[in-house]
Parts: C-alpha cells; structure tokens; sequence
C-alpha cells in the first residue's frame, strides 16, 4: 500500500464514512418512527411516497430545503444562524472517536471502523455532544421570542441535572475497565467474557433514562412541549435551520444508542462471545452486530415515545435529583468497593 493510499485516501474515506453513517440513519429512523408509532397506534403511517412511504423522508427534505427561511426582526442574526449548525455539527463529531466495528483484514492492511483513537475517548464523545445545549440556549435567546426562551431555560435545567447521573453512570463503566477508552473497554468485555450490562444493571438503567432525557425525547421532550410552547426552543426557526434541529435530535439518538451499546453490550461483539456453542455468531461481521444492537435501542426510543404520556416539569425534576442521583451515588459506591475489593 502507498503512504499516499495509507496517509490521505483510507482517513478520508473513514471521515467520510462517519459523516454520512449518521445521516443514512437519520432518514432510516424517520421513516422507521413514523411507521412503528402508527403500527402502535392502528394507524397505516406513510405508504405513498415510495414502496410502503421510503421516500417520505426524502420529499420532507426537498420540502424543507425550497422552504422560505424566515428570520423575525429583533432576533440576533448570528446565534440565531449559529445554532442549528452547532446543534448539527457537536453530535456528527462525537462520532469520529466512537468504534463502529471490529477491524477489518483488507490484504496486507488492518483496516479500523473508526476515525481516532483516544484513551480518554470516553469524555471526548460526551463534552462534544454535551456541546449541543449552546445551540439550544443560542437558538432559544436569539429567537427575541417567549416561547423559545422558555424552552432553551427548561433544556438548561434539564440536560445539567441528568449530566449528573449520566456520568455517574459512565464512572462506573471506567472503573470495571479501568479505561476510558471506547475501543478498550469493548475488548474489556470481550476478555472478561460478559457485556457490563448484565454486570451492571443498574448502571445500565440510569444511564438510559438519563440519555433518553439528554436527547430531548418523550417522556422527557419539555424543552419542545408543543402543548404549551408551541414548538420549544426551535419555534421560530424554517426551512433548512429547523432541518438541522430535527436531524440533530436524530443523530443524537443514534449517538446515544452507539454509546450504549459500546459500554454496556460489548460493541461489535456477537452475544455471549464466551460461550464455546455460540462461536459460529462470530462469522457475522462485526459492524453487523453493531448494527443489529442500536437499532434495537433506536426502536426502544420510539415505543417510549408512542407508550408512556410527557412528564411535568416538577415531576421530571424530582425523579432526578430525589431518585436517580442517590441511586447514582449509591451504584457507584458499591461498584468502586466491589472493584477495590478484587
């Protein structure tokens, strides 16, 4: 191979690969969702625009993109252009540290399914999708409007309070893999021959409710709450700048499923990768394994949301900071002792 091929052409084609994986799931996950809430609901769902409605994400996008980009006056024309791309762009970066496969033999070449390496990849993906909250809090403020202020206060209040469990959550992960990097701590649970999610349950639990609640999404979806603010935090904002808010909340759904399933299921590993009866599960390809375990989680985003009613904002804080947090705390107590103790 050529320093040429091997230096330039096999990273531009990952950065590449990484930029356009989410946005392929985005589409996918948007017809998916409507599909599956209208199953749920005896509704049929999109089935005009292509076999069985595949194409309706596809004229939403033209729709939006050909939409009148409209900018009320006294908003500040900056944070308010600023925000959806920042709000796009923090959740497409995360993913260039996040491991999408197991290496791939290609001739002489070991061929990686991810962009960079670090050993502290762990923080680097969480303070780059944490990046996220700016674009909303830019967007509510410089919208000059009630409704998306108010919106953007209540992701603040929200997003700082499940941080908390969220990293606690994470804390207990680096500590059974005394890693904080995502790649190792997926080999972590290959050699220990056991996912962390069944190791640990309860870290597992809080951190998806608090990703769930992270990413905006029902029962959690206050900053939006078109009951009552119409639209949120994104009210004001058409075409292609509304585009860039509702796809991010999508990659960011992805995102999140990706990291679950990195921490707590073993990544690209095939399912109990211990067990002698099971090795023909590792013919699969990696990415496939992959694959198959964020969409079950991607699903398990979307019966949430056709399931359970939205919280109240008193409610969605208490279960926060009177449960989640002292069950948090309490967890990882019992995780570092039982790691010391080893």
């Amino acid at each position: 191979m050529t320093p040429f091929v091997a230096d330039v052409l096999i990273p531009v084609g990952k950065i590449a690969a990484v930029v356009l994986f989410p946005m392929v799931m985005v589409v996918v996950m948007i017809w998916l969702e409507r599909r599956v809430v209208a199953l749920m609901q005896l509704r049929l769902g999109p089935n005009r625009v292509g076999w069985q409605g595949l194409l309706q994400p596809v004229a939403d996008a033209v729709k939006l993109f050909f939409k009148e980009d409209i900018r009320q006056r006294g908003a500040d024309r900056l944070l308010f252009a600023l925000s959806p791309v920042l709000v796009m762009f923090s959740s497409l970066l995360a993913f260039f540290f996040m491991p999408l496969g197991a290496p791939v033999r290609v001739g002489s070449t070991t061929l990686t399914l991810w962009v960079a390496e670090s050993p502290v990849g762990l923080l680097i993906v969480l303070g780059l999708s944490s990046i996220s909250i700016f674009g909303i809090i830019f967007g509510g403020w410089a919208a000059n409007s009630k409704y998306p202020l108010m919106g953007a206060l209540r992701s603040v209040v929200q997003i700082l309070s499940y941080e908390i469990p969220l990293g606690l959550a994470v804390l207990t992960v680096a500590f059974a893999a005394r890693s904080m990097d995502l790649v190792e701590i997926v080999r972590r649970q290959e050699a220990s021959g056991v996912w962390y999610g069944f190791l640990m349950p309860v870290s597992l639990v809080i951190f998806w409710i608090s990703a769930v609640a992270e990413t905006n999404r029902a029962p959690f979806d206050l900053p939006e709450a078109e009951s009552e603010l119409v639209a949120g935090y994104h009210t004001e904002y058409s075409g292609m700048r509304f585009a860039y808010f509702y796809m991010a909340e999508y990659a960011h759904m992805v995102l999140v499923s990706s990291l679950v399933v990195n921490l707590f299921f073993g990544g690209w590993l095939p399912p109990f990768p211990s067990v002698a009866a099971l090795a023909f599960l590792g013919l699969v390809p990696g990415f496939v394994w992959y694959l198959v375990k964020i969409m079950f989680f991607l699903y398990l985003y979307v019966w949430i949301r056709a399931t359970f009613p939205r919280y109240r904002f008193d409610s969605l804080i208490r279960l926060v900071w009177k449960w989640l947090i002292p069950l948090a705390l309490a967890n990882l107590l019992v995780v570092a002792l039982a790691r010391f103790l080893r």
